[in-house]
């Protein structure tokens, strides 16, 4: 099943999208990766959810990458005697670890390790942003705050804190034992809710052990005073800009999203931009022509991946909302401007041999007018560097793990299949361009660059590139 297209996209599964007809049908409209929430989803339903997908994926022949994206720690205020109460403007409230239910006045906040961080001039958002104080006298045990903006307040709403660096890890014991499941249901991809450090990446990475790719989701300010350090920490990006348009300025966010998009491309990170791409879509049977641009402006930025969240996990119209979002990527990847733009953007190789022969298999691309470069590779490095170098022409992964071209279907521009290494340089060849024609990517008398290391099976050894041109023999073999 060829992609008319690079950029990949993300599909959230939930009530709307559990039943395994919707999720073949999602899939067929262009799903690449499917997104399993873990604040949402049961953890005794994960495995069914898997099964379901790997079904799927064995009887369409195709690797589907599962992202299973991990709750964090979700911050809410307790319950109230009235179940709600009224904020006005101006008022005093106050936020305390008294466990009695709350008032116009009041509530318990069951976080203490909140209450002590909190410090005078700290912003506290409540309800998505909907109520926001001020604090203005802080305890370890009790927190003043003025009403900045006023309204309803209902039991158990969460609370965002953008000036406060929360003294918890990303992960919490719900998260330890939804990820231990995660990995023995070999999902192949880990999203870090609330990260804002390098160290809690690091935690999951230790935990995963290489068997899942850990995505460290931005939706925290905190966390881009120490972008960088994440980004390299992090195996993935997602732009996650549900929370960060809510913990800070709204009319900053689109920058943000730039600075993380491009980062991640210079790293040869993968990065997904998530959350309202198409909202309008769980509703309705066609999106805004605002969110049709947004969803453009993703894939004209270079990201690897565009994420579908309420629209296809409890929308009225699923299937409708990655088939729209397929037709974007592809009118978008159509224009000229878009190259214009993606050649605009290209780093600098670094001074390292697989980088070495990416940039060169990407000149050999554009001086003969390609279309496909066969990479042999078994942890998935080589596919990689040569995505992060974005060129005008597909990378076809040839890999014998079927975990590496799981996870390669949510990188730009690649097309993983599974099949046993290469023997030799010839068998590298003549299997290259048997692919090529069987994926529909050349014909007899097309010419493709493929790409490997030596000695084969040797993670991060490429050193090899070769031009080869198919013959009526490959594609009698196809």
């Amino acid at each position: 099943m060829k992609r008319a297209r690079r950029t990949k996209i993300v599909a959230t599964l939930g009530p709307a999208s559990e039943d395994p007809e919707v999720i073949e049908k999602l899939f067929e409209a262009g799903a690449d990766v499917f997104r399993l929430n873990m604040s949402h989803l049961p953890r005794e339903r994960l495995i069914e959810r898997v099964g379901v997908i790997r079904a799927i994926e064995q009887r369409l022949r195709r690797p589907i990458a599962i992202l299973l994206d991990l709750q964090g720690p979700k911050l809410r205020v307790g319950r109230f005697a009235q179940d709600a109460a009224l904020l006005e403007s101006g008022q005093t409230f106050v936020l305390d670890g008294d466990a009695a239910p709350g008032d116009a006045t009041r509530v318990h906040l069951p976080h203490p390790e909140i209450l002590s961080s909190l410090e005078p001039g700290h912003t506290v958002l409540i309800d998505d942003g909907k109520l926001r104080l001020s604090v203005t006298e802080a305890s370890p045990d009790r927190v003043v705050t003025r009403v900045l903006v006023g309204g309803r307040i209902s039991n158990r709403k969460g609370v965002s804190l953008p000036d406060t660096t929360i003294p918890v890890a990303a992960m919490t014991e719900k998260d330890r034992l939804d990820l231990e499941a995660g990995l023995a249901a070999n999902v192949d991809w880990i999203a870090v809710s609330f990260v804002q450090r390098p160290e809690d990446v690091a935690e999951v990475k230790a935990i995963a052990g290489g068997r899942a790719l850990v995505m460290a989701k931005i939706e925290k300010p905190q966390a881009l005073a120490r972008l960088d350090a994440i980004m390299e920490a992090s195996d993935g990006l997602m732009v996650a800009r549900g929370d960060l348009g809510v913990e800070m300025p709204l009319e900053q966010v689109p920058g943000v999203q730039k600075r993380i998009t491009r980062g991640a491309r210079r790293l040869g990170r993968p990065v997904v931009v998530a959350t309202q791409m198409l909202e309008s879509m769980i509703t309705a049977p066609v999106p805004t022509r605002a969110e049709v641009s947004d969803v453009a402006t993703a894939v004209y930025e270079g990201a690897d991946a565009v994420m579908l969240s309420a629209e296809s996990a409890s929308g009225a119209f699923p299937v409708e909302a990655v088939a729209t979002m397929n037709r974007i990527a592809e009118q978008v990847e159509r224009d000229a401007i878009y190259w214009s733009i993606i050649a605009a953007q290209r780093s600098a190789p670094e001074a390292t041999a697989s980088d070495a022969i990416a940039a060169s298999a990407h000149q050999i691309v554009d001086t003969l007018n390609l279309d496909a470069i066969m990479a042999w590779t078994a942890s998935g490095s080589t596919a990689l560097r040569l995505a992060r170098a974005r060129p005008n022409a597909s990378v076809i992964a040839l890999t014998p793990k079927r975990e590496t071209a799981r996870r390669l279907a949510l990188a730009w521009g690649t097309h993983p299949i599974v099949t046993n290494d290469a023997s030799d340089i010839d068998d590298m060849s003549f299997r290259a361009c048997k692919f090529a024609v069987r994926e529909r990517f050349a014909q007899v008398g097309d010419r493709v660059i493929v790409v490997a290391g030596l000695p084969f099976g040797t993670p991060g050894a490429t050193n090899l590139i070769r031009i080869a041109q198919v013959t009526r023999e490959h594609a009698a073999k196809a």
